[in-house]
């Protein structure tokens, strides 16, 4: 994947990522998520079903997206930025570069889960052209208790046109 510059000269790269950089995923998701994914978890995503993409600001990993996919459906296990680089325009990026792997798939749709409080995530998925299409209630832990889980789709067949 191409390099992009970043305002102020910061060398942004989206690349796959393999194996080895499990630890550091599991590093990143449990400074990003109250209830990450372990090491063992993470590890166990890069199959034959699956595509693990990384962003990497000046060569470090800040954050990740794992996608599963199987015949006509992928779906979204995790995206993940370290909190210094939320809000900066690489989940975008990160969402993007799934959508063009995908596009080179037999995948007809795209799903996802979303916590019901991460309005800005539910915001930056309803600009890229997904649908709510249910809620899952109570699915996420939480200090106090549950959280809702928003579903999303995207149909890839429209999104491509």
């Amino acid at each position: 994947m191409a390099a992009n510059l970043a305002a102020g000269g910061t060398v942004i790269e989206i690349r796959e990522l393999q194996p080895d950089d499990a630890n550091l995923m599991a590093q990143i998701a449990a400074k990003a998520h109250t209830h990450p994914m372990s090491e063992q978890t993470i590890t166990s995503c890069f199959g034959r079903f699956y595509y693990v993409l990384g962003v990497f600001v000046d060569q470090q990993l800040c954050g990740f997206i794992i996608l599963h996919q199987l015949f006509e459906d992928a779906t979204v296990m995790d995206i993940c930025l370290l909190p210094d680089y939320q809000g900066q325009g690489m989940g975008r990026q990160l969402m993007q570069s799934a959508l063009s792997w995908l596009a080179n798939t037999e995948a007809e749709q795209l799903l996802l889960e979303v916590r019901r409080s991460n309005v800005a995530a539910i915001a930056l998925y309803l600009n890229l052209g997904f649908i709510e299409t249910g809620c899952r209630q109570g699915y996420y832990r939480t200090e106090h208790g549950t959280e809702d889980a928003i579903l999303m789709q995207l149909n890839l067949l429209l999104s491509a046109q």
